[in-house]
Order: structure tokens, then C-alpha cells, then sequence
């Protein structure tokens, strides 16, 4: 079961909201009511908690609301943000990030996905100001259900009115539940750092998080794969429903990569692999502290991504999906990368951005692949693995259509 934070806004399509509410229980989700203070002149709160059964947040300076910092502890907790009706004033105040109230602060706030539901005026929703608000909203990440046509509350006719419940709802099932069109398939993902001991004590590694190649294992166990996360020391938990297989070194992950590379339709290498270890390995003891410079010689590991074009020799499977974690030249080092180590996709990043690469939850990346360049902007990690999930499954589909001829 999921928790839904429904967001509604003043509009005349608040009415149904409260259907929308009532169908997303009955597909076996929770939902908090978040409503703004002019939602409330067309339905009240009461409606929400008789549905719900549970209060409605409708002031962030409530007393008690401020206990445990509401928004903040909702924002963690909730599993999609839907808001429906989105008015154009809300949707404004999402593109510039203005926190003024419970929802817009709840917005900001959360790592959730975010589905909203415009609803206004025809020509509200044709003006440019709203287009540019949904467009950068989009860019973003944010999911949109476009608004149906028909009569209008003001007695227009046109493009504006709030999307039926059931299609709102299918949005959300889309995004909570997606269809389970890889149970069939088996991927490999490697995520996190290697660390490359020196000593008892010290280590080389690199800040990767493992957020990337976790979000990329969640979304192909969502979509039913049964997933293998080759998993580096990261400090954070490992999504639910894979296997995780934990390691240290780059020489561990090569093994365990290898290991359970035989029978995958797919490898994705999100890892950041240490490219260079110790020669000799670790010392036994802690290296003391010495009155000069000390030298230290290092190694090449095994460029694991290289071996698995190599190992697949011109076979359609598994899919092969590498990531290029640059800070200059990114995309066309990436299309070197993928054409000298023989795979099917690279993710190319520029991990100098402080709003992406390691360690943060968003990533801005570029797709390359023989189809050519493909430019994901900003989003979340979450968005930007179900794009390349969306890739990866495509890919699978026309070579196992094609029989297990070369590629």
C-alpha cells in the first residue's frame, strides 16, 4: 500500500477530488488531504477526512502542526505527491519554488514523485506564462495529466477542464504500480564506490553515493525483473525486492559482476569502479607516520565494463549499459567509451555540477547509444532511471525478437 499526499487547489474541479481520493483507496492506497486555503471555498475539509479518514493539513501554522515540522515529516513518508486540480497559480508557484503555504512547502520538500492535474480557463491554459510553468515543470520531472476538453465552469468550450478521476488515478497507478512488463528478464545493476585499501585504516575511494544504480534497480524490480544490485560500501539502504550482493573493492565487483553476468538480459554498470588499487594489496599493519614524502605505486584494476563486451562477443544479450562520470568533454568521451568497449549504451554525466552526479538526488545526463544522443535534463534520479529502464527494455525486446543473432 502506498501513501498519497492529494493536493487540492481552488478550483471548480475540486469536487472531484473527492472521487479522486475514493478511487485511489480503492486500488489499495492510503491519502492525506493537503488543501490550500481557496480549495476550501469550493469543498470543505470535512468531505476529505469523512473519505480519508485521516486529518486534513489545510495551515501549515496550525497548532501542533510544527511539533515534528509536518511538511517535512509528510514529505518523507508519502509515496507520490498528487495534486488535482493544479491551478495555474499553483503551478506558477511550483516552477519558482515559492513556499508560502502547506503544499508549495510540501513540494519542495519531498523526493516523491510529482503528478499534477491542471485545471482552468482555455485561454489561462494556452497563455505562454502557463505553458513555460508546465514546461519547466516537466524538465523537472513532474508528471502531467493533460486537461480534457469540453464545457467549462465559466461556459467556455475548450481545453481546460480537470481530467476525469479515472484517468487521473491510471496516472498515479502508472507511476506507483508500473506495469509488470519485465518478469521475465534478469538484470544485473552495480552501484556505489569501490574502496581500495591501503591499510587497516585508510583507504582510496570516491564520493559516489549509489543513489543512481540504486534508483535503476528499484525501477526494473517495480517492472517485475529479478534483479542482482552488485552493491560498493554506500552508506545508504538498498531498495526492496532485489538481491543484494555487498562488496568492497573493485576486484570484488569485477568477480561478483562476472559472477552473475551468465543468463542476464541486461548489465548496467552505474558503479563508480576505482580505476587504480595498491600494487601488493593492503599492508597487514597501519602504515605510521614518517618524517618525508611517502610513495605509493598503484595498479590498474580490471576495467569491468571493457570485459563484458569483450566476454559477450558479438551476442544480441545481455543488453550493456555503462555509465561515463566526466568533468569535461563528457559526451564525447562517452561515445569513445562506448564504441572501444563494445556496449550498447553509455550515460554520460558531468559530475562537476553540484545539482548532479554523486551524492545528490537529482542527475542531469545524456544518453548515447548507436540511436544517437538523447538529452535528459535535470530530474530525479528516480525520473532519469525510468527513462533509461524505458531504453534498456526496448532494447531487449527487439533482440530477443530477432532470435540471439549478433549485434
Amino acid at each position: 500500500m502506498s501513501l498519497v499526499a492529494l493536493g487540492v487547489t481552488g478550483g471548480i474541479g475540486a469536487y472531484k477530488a473527492v472521487e479522486i481520493a475514493r478511487r485511489l483507496q480503492k486500488e489499495g492506497h492510503d491519502v492525506v488531504a493537503v488543501m490550500t486555503r481557496a480549495a476550501q471555498n469550493f469543498v470543505g475539509p470535512l468531505t476529505f477526512e469523512a473519505i480519508t479518514q485521516r486529518p486534513v493539513v489545510t495551515d501549515q501554522w496550525a497548532p501542533g502542526a510544527n511539533a515534528n515540522i509536518e511538511h517535512i515529516s509528510l514529505a518523507s513518508s508519502i509515496d507520490l505527491l498528487l495534486v488535482a486540480p493544479a491551478t495555474a497559480h499553483v503551478l506558477a508557484r511550483f516552477a519558482h519554488g515559492l513556499a508560502d503555504d502547506f503544499l508549495t512547502s510540501l513540494y519542495l520538500a519531498t523526493r516523491a514523485p510529482v503528478l499534477v492535474a491542471p485545471a482552468m480557463n482555455t485561454h489561462m491554459y494556452e497563455h505562454d506564462a502557463v505553458r513555460a510553468n508546465l514546461a519547466t515543470l516537466r524538465a523537472r520531472g513532474v508528471h502531467v495529466v493533460d486537461p480534457g476538453e469540453g464545457y467549462l465552469a465559466c461556459g467556455w468550450v475548450g481545453k481546460g477542464r480537470l481530467a476525469e478521476p479515472d484517468e487521473v488515478v491510471r496516472a498515479a497507478q502508472a507511476i506507483l504500480k508500473p506495469a509488470r512488463t519485465m518478469t521475465e528478464r534478469r538484470v544485473v545493476v552495480s552501484a556505489g564506490p569501490t574502496y581500495e585499501d591501503l591499510d587497516p585504516v585508510r583507504f582510496i575511494g570516491n564520493r559516489s553515493s549509489g543513489r543512481m544504480g540504486m534508483a535503476v534497480a528499484a525501477e526494473a524490480a517495480k517492472r517485475g525483473a529479478a534483479v542482482t544490485l552488485v552493491l560498493g560500501p554506500s552508506p545508504l539502504e538498498p531498495p526492496s525486492g532485489v538481491d543484494v550482493v555487498r562488496v568492497r573493492s573493485a576486484a570484488e565487483m569485477h568477480e561478483a559482476v562476472m559472477r552473475h553476468a551468465e543468463g542476464a538480459d541486461a548489465i548496467v554498470m552505474a558503479a563508480a569502479v576505482a580505476d587504480y588499487t595498491p600494487a601488493g594489496g593492503a599492508e597487514p599493519q597501519k602504515v605510521a607516520k614518517g618524517e618525508g614524502d611517502r610513495t605509493l605505486t598503484l595498479v590498474r584494476t580490471t576495467d569491468i565494463l571493457a570485459e563484458l563486451g569483450r566476454w559477450r562477443d558479438g551476442r544480441a544479450l545481455p543488453v550493456l549499459v555503462g555509465f561515463a562520470a566526466e568533468t569535461d568533454a563528457v559526451v564525447a568521451k562517452a561515445r569513445a567509451k562506448r564504441t572501444i568497449k563494445r556496449v550498447d549504451v553509455i550515460v554520460a554525466n558531468d559530475v562537476s555540477r553540484v545539482d548532479a552526479g554523486f551524492d545528490v538526488d537529482t542527475n542531469a545526463a545524456t544518453i548515447v547509444s548507436e540511436e544517437g544522443d538523447e538529452v535528459l535534463p535535470l530530474q530525479l534520479k528516480s525520473d532519469l532511471a525510468r527513462r533509461l529502464v524505458d531504453r534498456v527494455e526496448r532494447l531487449i525486446a527487439a533482440r530477443r525478437g530477432a532470435g540471439a543473432g549478433r549485434v
